[in-house]
């Protein structure tokens, strides 16, 4: 199964408490909280090219299966992690004590995060 695609937040959850969980301000939860982002992925075989633009701010992740990669946390720090598929439609992996794990299910990709006995769940669509 292919991640490949744009996919558009269609809701989310337990977003407040997360952000402020892993030390997001105050100011850039409330300004976060109601913009739709959009996630454009590129997938050959086991490499992932992923753009995530929200408002102005836009993220980029590029990683390989398997193999050591460096992703962008949600405060912006760059972290030494390893991606791995379950399957042929799950990532997981783990960011500073947050575990995240993104599952494709035909046109909907379902991405949650969890730190503690707090976990964040955003469902996005093809579109």
């Amino acid at each position: 199964m292919s991640f490949t695609g744009k996919y558009e937040l269609q809701f989310q959850e337990n977003f407040e408490p997360f952000m402020k969980a892993v030390g997001v301000p105050d100011e850039q939860i409330q300004k976060g909280k109601d913009i739709k982002s959009i996630s454009e992925i590129v997938q050959d075989g086991k490499k992932f090219n992923i753009t995530v633009t929200t408002g102005s701010k836009v993220i980029h992740q590029e990683f390989t299966i398997g193999e050591e990669c460096e992703l962008q946390t949600l405060l912006g720090e760059k972290v030494k992690t390893v991606v791995q598929m379950e399957g042929n439609n799950r990532l997981i992996t783990n960011l500073k004590g947050i575990t995240s794990v993104t599952e494709l299910n035909g046109d909907t990709i379902t991405h949650t995060m969890k730190i503690g006995d707090i976990t964040y769940k955003r469902v996005s669509k093809r579109i």
